[in-house]
């Protein structure tokens, strides 16, 4: 053996001879101060590595070792064994000599994901091992010949962990559910912190870095700024998770220097084995590599390789970034921090009234909007039977199986909130009679334009400063966007009240709040809940409640007052919900939940008759079409056919034929019957089906309204609780923060008349102006590049508009058959469109013509410059901008086009707050802070040295004492202002005391001296308040 001196040192050292010496020598070891035998000794060293329940390898463990001990052994065989143990320490010895590769612990293949279902599994164990404990107990202390099994299982400890781990794990988190791509994006996320995981505190600069093997894995990308960098990630595009945790990328497969179809995935560990080529490389139409040398990445290096030695290539561009990533158009061109804000603010867009797809896109629009769920998409071919804004019905078509229903029902949701207070609304795009194909895209929902994503909407900008107002990247906008609505969302604020049982008695919803006018309660019904479709403002009452008062000692007006009207004067008060500050909008939805047992209100009970009947509605059109498709399938069968036997009036032996049927009612066709078995015995089944699928139709009906008309599982103590929703509607003003997709972020400093814009050669205004200085040192290129583009869609869209303008002056269809040749090519499906087809088209695009530019292989500059040039626009993308205000040309030219802007959710509405007298601490008596609490304004340590350097003695000592927490002070001062007066004193702030009574505590008598009023010797005039 071919190694360093210290193995031999180690032999030389080793006394033992035989197999039970070194036994024994390892028993003394593990257990000193026991006598060892051969039988103990042999059986610990067997229990302590080869026995399968001491411990467990995993498959996961199992996998690793023969991946990187280059071992064969079946991943069922879940403990080492001796080859194992000589080939870690033959591992050992090589590295010791210096060969071998020492493992990388931030490699892909070093880490693994850890999914919810083994998060669960293990926190389970942990819940059956209590359960185990607490059996076991049980069994010790009773009776075991008398005991049944359920006195000694109790269920409460599994249950509570896996309660405890989805509602305080720290990986089961509330969904951010702004907009479809936020939610896409949360589902698709990384974390190596939690349970098991690092800390943010000791996670070091190497575990957050990009490494080599995240290609393809995880994105390099999209991360969280701030102390979560690189802790959070999310999987890219074409990322799985294999069965042992380990994330997979997909690749093509390379034989002999030609690229097949064939996909694989491979994961970290597999890929550093092979070469693997770019999906950029050049091949041929046979899939040959066209250059001798093509540059492949290997073990974590990137370098040029031989045709012949390529194993895999890329399947895409895209392949490295994440979904938010990906939908960023000129990625290549933005530097990667601000593409990094750029993917994670697109999370952030609300969703807006008028969504719209952009000119400039990437392609993975209509995916993103397919798979996070927001437009609804066909289960089944079909024909749509009926549509309303509430729902679609379609008749399944190719559906052979008869045991399921013939009918799909596609509830859209109107005006649901999400969990950010964004609004969820699903809109038809299909007509009744409509074809739909499985899959075909039928609703659209929130953020999403025909199927595409839509997070923001197309703007026409110019980058050019505008005096100051876009000074530090604010942003400029026309009042033409507040006007009609482009930025405009709706927003849904949840408030829910409960009325609980209480000590003194139970509190109560109701219309009869006392102290409070007929003119508050005008927006409530009898039972004292808002009524939909109300306009609310602040301080509005939404739901009236009571609640019963303590007794205290009566005034003797009080007992005159309770004399006359009886017991009910003065025993409640009212905590009435009511809108809070800053809220004004329309109640949209209202929710009654009841205690089991507890009568229902009549609010309950409309809202829940409202439920039957759509639940009724759904069952009766479902009966109906599976009436048609039966009795049509029936009548089919019958037809033509001789008629042995039939209803009261059919004459024997007569042909039936479709008049004979229409005599008759649907129920009674199946009466008739014919000499063909086979027929019959169809007929027979048919029958049977349609029986079963009616008893099943009512069934689900009678189950869901009993559900239904079930109480409601509340929280002990609440007897009833009312959610009121309401909508706002938010159009965008100064303050709001709104963002491109390229990191360029701002905030809206001033909304200027659309007649004061800067204006282009045919007076068209712009709608928005950006900072140019915003540009060059941030280096997100990107969005100029955007800007060209859009420029250029825009022009191709207004030519296919004057084209479809000229049809519907001429029915001249040729122009705009020529357009669109023109923008898409020789393209087939253009030449197979009818006529109105073409012009409904034409339609679709006069605003802009939509365009992808995959992320790594979008348009170059080459590509910019023809489209510019299609749609008959300068170049240089530049134009001749004049002043709004004089009508002056400015002197330079100015880069023009459209840029797609999104509208934050940093809404200043949400962020503006005032106090005016407000909540205390109990213990500081200082107001209360943050905006949740309605507290006020923290004057800090710096503030307090801002009014000393000022000198501003009188304005610090108010700051100090009556403004904050002197509670003599400030109602004193409060009596002045009522007065009139503006004198008054400061006295002693509470901190102060809370400071005293804190010294006390430490054993230090302190006493404050009033200097004024005593003598040295006497007992202070003032002691502390």
């Amino acid at each position: 053996v071919n190694t360093g001196a210290y193995i031999r040192n180690t032999l030389a050292i080793d006394k033992n001879e035989s197999r039970e010496d070194a036994l024994f020598d390892i028993y003394r070891v593990m257990r000193p101060g026991e006598p060892p035998t051969i039988d103990t000794a042999e059986a610990m060293f067997q229990s302590l590595f080869f026995d399968s329940d001491r411990y467990d390898l995993s498959a996961v463990g199992r996998v690793k070792m023969n991946m990187r001990l280059d071992l064969d052994a079946p991943d069922t065989h879940r403990v080492l064994r001796k080859e194992d143990i000589l080939a870690v320490i033959k591992t050992l010895v090589d590295l010791r000599d210096g060969k071998g590769e020492i493992d990388d612990i931030d490699h892909l293949g070093n880490r693994r994901v850890r999914s919810v279902g083994e998060l669960m599994e293990n926190q389970y164990r942990i819940g059956l091992l209590r359960m185990e404990r607490a059996i076991k107990e049980r069994m010790s202390s009773v009776d075991i010949d008398t005991v049944m099994p359920q006195d000694l299982i109790n269920a409460k400890p599994a249950a509570a962990a896996v309660r405890e781990f989805f509602g305080s794990s720290q990986l089961s988190q509330f969904m951010d559910q702004t907009n479809p791509l936020s939610e896409i994006t949360h589902k698709r996320r990384l974390s190596a912190l939690g349970p098991g995981g690092l800390t943010r505190e000791r996670a070091g600069f190497e575990v957050r870095d990009v490494h080599p093997t995240h290609y393809g894995r995880i994105c390099p990308i999209e991360t969280p700024e701030g102390p979560n960098i690189g802790l959070i990630n999310s999987l890219a595009t074409y990322a799985r998770v294999n069965k042992y945790g380990f994330v997979e990328t997909p690749y093509r497969k390379v034989k002999d220097g030609r690229v097949t179809d064939e996909v694989i995935y491979l994961s970290a560990m597999e890929e550093g084995r092979y070469t693997v080529a770019q999906a950029n490389a050049q091949v041929d139409r046979h899939g040959k590599f066209t250059d001798d040398m093509v540059v492949c990445r290997h073990a974590g290096d990137v370098l040029p390789y031989p045709r012949d030695k390529v194993d895999f290539m890329d399947v895409s561009p895209k392949q490295l970034v994440s979904v938010a990533a990906a939908l960023i158009p000129f990625l290549e061109n933005d530097d990667a921090n601000r593409a990094l804000m750029g993917s994670n603010m697109q999370r952030q867009a609300v969703p807006l009234v008028r969504a719209e797809a952009p000119f400039v896109g990437t392609g993975m629009e209509g995916v993103v909007a397919r798979d996070s769920g927001a437009s609804i998409s066909a289960r089944r071919s079909g024909t749509v039977d009926q549509v309303d804004a509430t729902r679609i019905v379609v008749r399944a078509t190719d559906e052979t199986d008869p045991t399921k229903p013939g009918v799909d029902i596609y509830r859209l949701m109107k005006y649901q909130r999400s969990n950010q207070n964004t609004c969820i609304n699903q809109r038809p795009l299909v007509k009744v009679g409509d074809r739909v194909e499985k899959s075909d895209i039928i609703a659209d929902g929130p953020s999403t334009d025909l199927g595409e994503l839509a997070l923001g909407r197309n703007v026409l900008v110019a980058f050019m400063p505008w005096n100051g107002y876009n000074f530090e990247d604010s942003i400029l906008l026309s009042e033409r966007i507040v006007k009609d609505d482009v930025f405009t969302s709706i927003h849904i604020e949840e408030f829910e009240v409960m009325a609980r049982d209480t000590k003194l008695g139970p509190e109560e919803i109701t219309r009869d709040i006392p102290n409070v006018s007929e003119e508050a309660l005008k927006n409530l019904d009898e039972a004292g809940i808002v009524y939909i479709g109300a306009e609310v403002h602040a301080g509005d009452i939404l739901v009236g409640k009571i609640t019963p008062k303590g007794e205290s000692p009566m005034t003797p007006e009080e007992k005159l007052l309770r004399a006359i009207f009886g017991e009910k004067a003065s025993d409640v008060r009212d905590t009435s919900l009511r809108v809070p500050p800053g809220v004004q909008g329309t109640v949209v939805e209202v929710r009654v939940f009841n205690r089991h047992g507890v009568d229902k209100d009549e609010r309950a009970l409309a809202i829940e008759r409202e439920e039957i009947e759509r639940l009724a509605k759904d069952r009766d059109d479902e009966q109906a079409i599976l009436d048609r498709n039966v009795y049509g399938r029936l009548a089919e069968l019958l037809e033509g056919r001789q008629g042995i036997a039939g209803p009261k009036g059919f004459k024997k032996d007569s042909k039936i034929t479709r008049a004979v049927l229409e005599e008759y009612p649907r129920a009674q066709w199946w009466q008739f019957a014919s000499p063909n078995d086979k027929l019959m015995s169809e007929i027979e089944a048919i029958r049977k089906q349609y029986e079963e699928s009616k008893t099943l139709l009512e069934q689900r009906f009678l189950d869901k309204v009993e559900k239904l008309q079930r109480g409601d599982e509340l929280p002990p103590g609440v007897m009833k609780m009312v959610k009121v929703f309401v909508a706002v509607k938010r159009k965008i003003q100064p303050g709001d923060k709104m963002a491109g997709r390229h990191g360029n972020k701002g905030v809206v400093s001033k909304i200027v008349p659309a007649e004061d814009m800067p204006f282009l050669a045919d007076g068209q205004p712009v709608d928005i102006v950006l900072n140019p200085l915003g540009v060059p040192s941030r280096m997100n290129v990107g969005q100029i590049l955007e800007t060209h583009l859009g420029w250029a869609c825009a022009g191709l869209g207004l030519k296919i508009g004057q084209a479809v303008d000229a049809y519907n002056g001429k029915g001249d269809s040729k122009p705009l058959k020529d357009v669109l040749k023109k923008v898409y090519g020789e393209d087939e499906t253009i030449k197979e469109l009818s006529e109105g087809e073409l012009v409904e088209l034409g339609g679709n695009l006069r605003h802009g013509v939509p365009i992808a530019t995959p992320v790594f292989d979008g348009a170059k500059e080459a590509d910019i410059e023809q489209m510019l040039g299609l749609a008959g626009l300068d170049h240089s993308g530049q134009v001749t901008v004049h002043d709004g205000r004089t009508g002056e040309p400015f002197d330079r030219q100015v880069t023009v086009g459209y840029i797609y802007m999104l509208k934050l959710h940093h809404l200043v509405d949400d962020k503006i707050h005032a106090r005016s007298i407000g909540p205390y601490s109990l213990v500081t008596q200082q107001p209360l802070g943050g905006k949740a609490q309605f507290g006020g304004q923290r004057f800090g340590e710096m503030e307090v040295w801002a009014l000393e350097a000022y000198g501003a003695a009188y304005t610090l000592q108010e700051m100090l004492t009556v403004k904050s927490d002197d509670v003599a002070g400030r109602t004193k001062v409060y009596e002045a202002i009522v007065r009139g007066d503006d004198t008054f004193e400061a006295g002693i702030p509470e901190s102060f005391n809370v400071l005293v009574k804190e010294m006390r505590s430490l054993g230090l008598n302190v006493d404050l001296h009033n200097s004024k009023q005593s003598k040295p010797g006497e007992a202070p005039a003032q002691a502390a308040e």
